[in-house]
């Protein structure tokens, strides 16, 4: 395995992400766009982990989880967008071997950690709405410590499997990935153009995609039927009401995040088109993590109440 890694490595050295269009004007244009997309990404995500960090109230399972979630789309983004912002400034639009096997694998634990953290925030609000007596007790700090730690070593023991199957293939024809960073189907692209048998990574990217994306997306769908359900049996209307916006936001971020992700990684490679694969990229990567703090806070009180709390202190202060 290590002597294939080094012939592997050994028969091409860097490759080429091609990334938007090659007309000088639009890729200003891009660059500008993605730029300040990127700064808005980090400034509303950094904005929702300081303010559950600052406000006590906000110190609970439910926001605890989304700040874990704020902290990956902040990674998640920068994985790739400043090499993408880069590759729209300069004409050499390369990247080395092995500094594209380390896009890949850390944009697959961060991409990966989020599908498992929405099932996790989605069984949070499960418990909160059908449990709400037993809450405190079943969703201890130390269970959600316990909970995220799992969601970390499925996502490294994931982003691993994909990572090592898809570079240890013969990469020595064309060199041009058509893709803004290194995703899986796009360099997969590749070794089949370099007549390598890809059929093993096909099965193995169906396989993966059913146990990280489809059963996460199953539980899910499970606990939002339970929790609906139990919803519809509140006699209160504002009680339905609150319950209903809660779930409403976290329902919204799952829908533009797995169907996406699911279309990229659950399909045959003959359905490989390297201009969708960008713009489903681009939706689940970079637009995902622009909206979640946008919509999150939008829906939430808690939220707006502890910006304002802390807007107010400043004030107060001054």
């Amino acid at each position: 395995m290590q002597s294939l890694g080094k012939e592997n490595h050994s028969s091409i050295s860097e490759f080429i992400l091609l990334g938007f269009s090659s007309e000088s004007q639009v890729r200003m244009a891009l660059f500008t766009f993605f730029l300040i997309l990127y700064f808005i990404t980090i400034l509303d995500n950094g904005l929702i982990i300081t303010l559950i960090y600052l406000d006590t109230h906000l110190h609970i399972p439910m926001y605890f989880f989304l700040s874990i979630l704020s902290l990956v789309d902040m990674s998640y983004v920068t994985t790739t967008v400043p090499q993408m912002l880069i590759n729209l400034v300069y004409p050499r639009r390369t990247i080395s071997w092995g500094a594209c096997a380390a896009q890949m694998f850390i944009f697959l634990i961060l991409g990966i950690a989020e599908c498992v953290l929405y099932a996790i925030m989605a069984y949070d609000r499960y418990m909160a709405i059908c449990f709400p007596l037993h809450y405190t007790l079943l969703m201890s700090y130390p269970i959600c410590i316990k909970m995220v730690t799992v969601c970390w070593l499925i996502s490294i023991a994931g982003a691993l499997i994909y990572t090592v199957f898809t570079m240890r293939l013969p990469y020595c024809g064309p060199h041009k990935i058509n893709h803004f960073f290194c995703e899986v189907p796009a360099v997969l692209k590749l070794a089949c153009l370099a007549c390598a048998d890809t059929s093993l990574n096909d099965w193995l990217d169906f396989i993966l995609g059913f146990i990280l994306l489809l059963i996460p997306l199953s539980f899910i769908l499970v606990s939002y039927v339970r929790i609906f359900v139990s919803i519809l049996s509140i006699r209160s209307p504002q009680g339905r009401l609150k319950s209903f916006s809660t779930c409403a936001s976290h329902i919204t971020v799952v829908t533009m995040f797995y169907g996406p992700a699911m279309i990229m990684y659950m399909r045959p490679g003959s359905w490989y088109d390297p201009e969708r694969d960008k713009k489903l990229a681009l939706f689940y990567n970079v637009v995902s993590a622009f909206l979640n703090p946008i919509i999150y806070s939008l829906q939430n009180k808690d939220v707006k109440r502890a910006f304002l709390k802390v807007l107010g202190q400043r004030g107060t202060a001054q």
